[in-house]
């Protein structure tokens, strides 16, 4: 897969061809680990799991086009990418419910601290 962030303006090419449809999130690991398994950092500044981009003019417009809570939705997009650098993936059902299940634990404690009721964006998909 190769990747192009893009804004409502222009497309800025990260690698040399483009996705095959638009997408809300993307992550990039800083080191590739397993599902669960984070990475032994030497010192306390190497605590870098990667990056999140997320497409926020994305999620925006399909906020307005569904009538979503575009702050909730953007939080639960943030988990999911979480999700991803944390090493996890979503491509078999047995990856999804590992996947689906880590997702549960991050939004129950913020909801719990929010008082959101925020549910994974991976619900039903197997």
């Amino acid at each position: 897969m190769s990747v192009v962030l893009r804004n409502a303006q222009r497309a800025v090419p990260v690698r040399r061809s483009s996705l095959r449809r638009p997408t809300d999130v993307l992550s990039f690991p800083f080191h590739r680990v397993s599902a669960g398994e984070l990475p032994r950092p030497l010192s306390r500044d190497e605590y870098n799991l990667g990056d999140i981009f997320l497409g926020v003019e994305y999620i925006h417009q399909q906020c307005r086009d569904t009538g979503e809570d575009f702050d909730s939705v953007l939080a639960v997009t943030a988990a999911h990418g979480l999700c991803h650098l944390l090493g996890y993936q979503h491509n078999t059902k047995a990856e999804w419910q590992q996947m689906y299940q880590k997702e549960v634990e991050i939004l129950e404690e913020l909801n719990r601290l929010t008082g959101a009721s925020l549910r994974p964006l991976t619900a039903g998909l197997f």
